[in-house]
């Protein structure tokens, strides 16, 4: 007798297609930017999408995020990157059934992206400028997923790090808080409550000069990964102390 039944069969299915779509953030002059591109072709061509494409045969879907990264809007290698959700809403894309594995990505320091040849135009767009209803596909509700995602890795994890170059200042750690939570961050208690999390940061033995006011100390990246306790988001932008 067979183990198998027709449903089990992968020739009774209907086929459908997988996609990686990106939410790649970045903070330019101090505000939480993503990087969107112009749809060349249908369908919804002309609107502002997430980048991303098919998945290839014989690729995964991270590696397809990275290509589609570097061939849509030429940013490269060396950034963060991780798995934020799969979406499989029959309807989502007028083709056919397509069903988006979603990742975020940021970086520090990027520059201004180049369209690739499967877009009419790519750039920085500041998240808070992105009018609900304005991206392709459910890209609005991917991006707010990430967002979220974001926001809340900031309050538990160490992920703040991962938006600025080797070394940084104490300040410039506080403006990622500001950029992405979308509130101002008291620096006093900041300092504090970051000091505080063992691994987190460590002195580089470094100063920041060539600039105006006193030389700020520079801090790097420590091993630790995880904020216990975590931060309280909502305390931290009401405590100006």
């Amino acid at each position: 007798m067979s183990l198998t039944s027709a449903g089990d069969d992968p020739g009774s299915f209907p086929p459908f297609a997988v996609t990686a779509d990106i939410a790649m953030f970045t903070i330019r002059s101090g505000r939480l930017h993503v990087l969107l591109v112009r749809r060349a072709g249908e369908p919804f061509a002309g609107r502002w999408a997430l980048p991303g494409g098919f998945l290839k045969i014989g690729e995964s879907a991270e590696a397809a995020a990275v290509r589609e990264l570097a061939e849509e809007a030429f940013v490269g290698h060396g950034i963060h990157l991780e798995q934020l959700a799969t979406y499989s809403d029959p309807g989502r894309d007028p083709r056919m059934r397509v069903v988006s594995v979603a990742h975020v990505a940021l970086a520090p320091n990027l520059p201004d992206p180049r369209a690739g040849s499967d877009a009419a135009e790519a750039t920085w767009w500041p998240v808070d400028g992105v009018a609900l209803g304005e991206l392709a596909f459910d890209h609005d509700q991917i991006l707010a997923d990430a967002l979220m995602r974001v926001r809340a890795k900031l309050e538990y994890t160490t992920l703040a790090t991962e938006f600025l170059p080797r070394t940084f200042s104490m300040g410039e750690l506080r403006a990622v808080y500001t950029a992405v939570w979308g509130g101002e961050v008291g620096l006093p208690n900041f300092r504090r409550k970051v000091l505080s999390v063992p691994g987190f940061i460590e002195p580089s033995g470094e100063v920041r000069v060539g600039v105006p006011g006193p030389r700020a100390q520079l801090f790097k990246a420590g091993p630790s990964t995880e904020i216990v306790p975590p931060f309280n988001r909502h305390r931290m932008m009401a405590d100006r102390g």
